[in-house]
């Protein structure tokens, strides 16, 4: 055997393909028949020997042949040490035991090179599932079938249900549910509409829909994930390039030991299962197939890794500092409450209010509409619809002249009533407020807040019991604001008011006080702080390019519990890799005892190797079944104190209806 980087071109070409498995299928048959021969004819005929020869021949040439290929290219490596053996017992006239020595070295080899050195194919065929075929759409609308390479930007394709998205785009008409998990991770179909997009690799399940292409080939979001994670099985990490470093001076200390245990005993079969147990399979496989099987289950939860050195060190990170919008709040204004004066119900208030802003693109008026399709308000079609910039609409609802803005914009229009005393809460907290008028007379407020994401706080929690002894916001906000948002969640050290470089000092000046820091963001203004970081964490990569290109880690959704999912992964795969090498070292030590005192022919030597390799790539699959319980979780669920229909709203003129934020 080779180590697992000098390994990877001869394996792909050779053993892993149908030929190889032929030569080794009838080198075999051939090693039967010799047995079978000697058994039915007796030895002395020399037809089983024959048979056996021949079996050995052609066994041995495809471990020869990557020996030859190692000389030629100035390497010293374990395969010399099996070539040796091989043909050592084939010279000693043991072509029987010659035969098997090279099946069950090259069934060795077989194993890591679907491992170790195939872990690259294994991780590609986790994400071929791209679709090659696309309906597109000519200019008298009918479908013309085409292959998805040729797809262009701005053509018009059609997704029926079942089909593969085959591009990045736009919904133009039509609805369905689409199952994103191959990119995002989610376990749960996302429904989509007009103006939503779409991801290539994605599977329609309901609904035609016809979709506008805005990306195709590697530029779609399947294309970078598919690029991500197989750069990923390309990278190495500190366990590996130690075995690389080191491989290259082990072949000759084997040498070594193969010579003294012939100086001592002038046993040549000895000498011969020292060189076979010594090839180090299993400890080469150590690594890589723990690896392989972390980046699969973490791309499996949208948790995509550029480096694989990243996973290691995931199991040392004690801070993580966490950037405040679109990471630990969602980004967008959620009603928190609904104030209608004395008179006026708090139904009547949301249907006006969103009526007159349903035609406006403002992040407040989005929240209204929102809490208004929730409760299942009939909303009135507005008239005279007119906005001011910065300050509010106006519209005719029902013959009613309303007004929904800021303070000052009401004031400017001389609407009547005590607008600054009716409002309890305190803007300078996070609170988006808007008011209402009816006619020219105030009739109540609502006030908005960016969104705390539901799991944040559990997922804050998991994290300290993970081992995590800081957690930090920072954000470029209000104090006031990030103060609150901090306890809501259960995080003590927040530091406000911060531009980008001092978000990026405040992470350096964790590392320099000895942290290993994960900084999370949401990738846009977050850059520079994700690059500053030991890691640098994307929230919600899916149709990010900045997220991708300064994290090192890129969630591909906004849930936030796969943070200290990634961390318990990082501390399996570790164990699971302390204890591949553990058994490697055991039986390559073990194997060299025992052959040294002449306890296993080379043949035993053989089946031991073997063992000790298919040992090490079962303890590393444990890994594929890591975090299936996030598969199953669902949607958060919306709180019991959410408006729910308009009939929800009490009747009392004087409450105010509370939305959980």
């Amino acid at each position: 055997m080779e180590n697992a980087s000098n390994q990877s071109e001869e394996l792909n070409e050779g053993s892993t393909s149908s030929t190889t498995v032929k030569y080794i299928f009838a080198g075999i048959l051939f090693i039967i028949n010799g047995f079978l021969a000697d058994w039915i004819l007796g030895e002395e005929s020399r037809v089983g020997d024959f048979s056996a020869m021949i079996g050995a021949i052609i066994l041995g040439i495809r471990i020869f042949r990557t020996t030859i290929k190692d000389l030629q290219q100035g390497l010293l490596t374990t395969n010399e040490l099996v070539a040796i053996a091989v043909l050592a017992t084939f010279a000693h006239g043991d072509y029987k035991a010659a035969g098997l020595v090279a099946f069950f070295m090259l069934l060795a080899e077989m194993i890591e090179s679907r491992t170790a050195s195939g872990a690259q194919e294994a991780i590609r065929r986790l994400l071929e599932r791209a679709p090659t075929k696309a309906r597109r759409l000519n200019d008298e609308g009918t479908e013309d079938e085409v292959s998805a390479n040729d797809l262009v930007v701005g053509d018009r394709i059609r997704v029926r249900p079942g089909d593969n998205v085959p591009a990045d785009g736009d919904i133009l008409t039509g609805s369905g549910s689409i199952n994103q998990a191959n990119i995002t991770g989610e376990s749960l179909p996302v429904d989509k509409s007009p103006g939503d997009n779409v991801f290539q690799g994605t599977i329609n399940i309901d609904g035609v829909l016809e979709v506008k292409v805005t990306k195709v080939g590697v530029e779609t979001e399947f294309g970078r994930v598919r690029e991500l994670i197989l750069q990923a099985a390309r990278s190495k990490t500190r366990f590996e390039k130690i075995v690389d470093k080191y491989m290259g001076f082990y072949t000759p200390l084997v040498l070594v030991i193969g010579a003294l245990v012939w100086a001592f005993t002038q046993d040549l079969n000895r000498v011969i299962s020292v060189f076979i147990v010594s090839s180090p399979v299993a400890f080469i496989l150590a690594t890589p197939t723990a690896m392989v099987a972390a980046v699969a289950t973490a791309s499996r939860l949208g948790i995509m890794i550029k480096q694989v050195s990243d996973i290691e060190l995931a199991a040392r990170i004690n801070a993580f500092i966490f950037d405040k919008t679109g990471t630990i709040t969602t980004g967008t204004l959620k009603v928190s409450r609904l104030a209608p004066v004395e008179g006026v119900k708090p139904a009547e208030l949301l249907l006006l209010t969103a009526s007159a802003e349903q035609y406006s693109n403002h992040p407040t008026a989005k929240a209204i509409m929102t809490l208004a399709i929730e409760a299942g308000v009939d909303l009135v079609e507005p008239k005279d619809f007119g906005e001011t910039a910065g300050k509010g609409v106006k519209a005719q609802v029902d013959g009613q002249t309303v007004l929904v803005g800021r303070q000052i914009w009401l004031e400017e229009n001389e609407v009547k009533g005590d607008i600054a005393g009716s409002v309890d809460l305190d803007e300078t907290q996070g609170y988006s407020l808007i008011h209402i008028a009816r006619n020219g007379e105030f009739i109540g407020w609502v006030g908005m807040t960016d969104e705390i994401r539901p799991e944040a706080s559990e997922s804050l929690s998991e994290l300290t019991l993970e081992g995590v002894r800081r957690l930090a916001i920072v954000s470029g906000d209000r104090a006031p604001v990030a103060e609150r948002v901090a306890a809501e969640v259960g995080c003590d050290n927040v530091q406000a008011d911060c531009f980008p470089a001092e978000k990026v000092k405040y992470v350096e000046n964790l590392r320099a006080k000895g942290y290993k820091v994960a900084f999370v963001g949401d990738g846009v203004n977050d850059a520079p702080a994700l690059k500053a970081g030991d890691i640098g964490i994307a929230m919600g990569a899916a149709g990010s390019d900045v997220a991708i290109q300064s994290a090192t880690i890129a969630l591909m959704n906004n849930d936030l519990r796969r943070l200290p999912f990634l961390m318990h992964l990082s501390r399996m795969t570790r164990q699971v890799i302390n204890q591949n090498f553990i058994i490697g070292i055991l039986f390559v030590i073990g194997g060299l005892v025992l052959a040294a005192i002449n306890k296993i022919d080379p043949v035993s030597a053989a089946i031991l190797n073997v063992t000790g390799s298919l040992i090490v790539v079962f303890n590393s699959a444990r890994l594929v079944r890591e975090g299936e319980e996030y598969e199953a979780f669902d949607t958060m669920e919306v709180d019991a104190g959410t408006v729910q229909d308009g009939d929800s709203f009490p009747e009392d003129s004087s409450e105010a209806a509370t939305a959980s934020a």
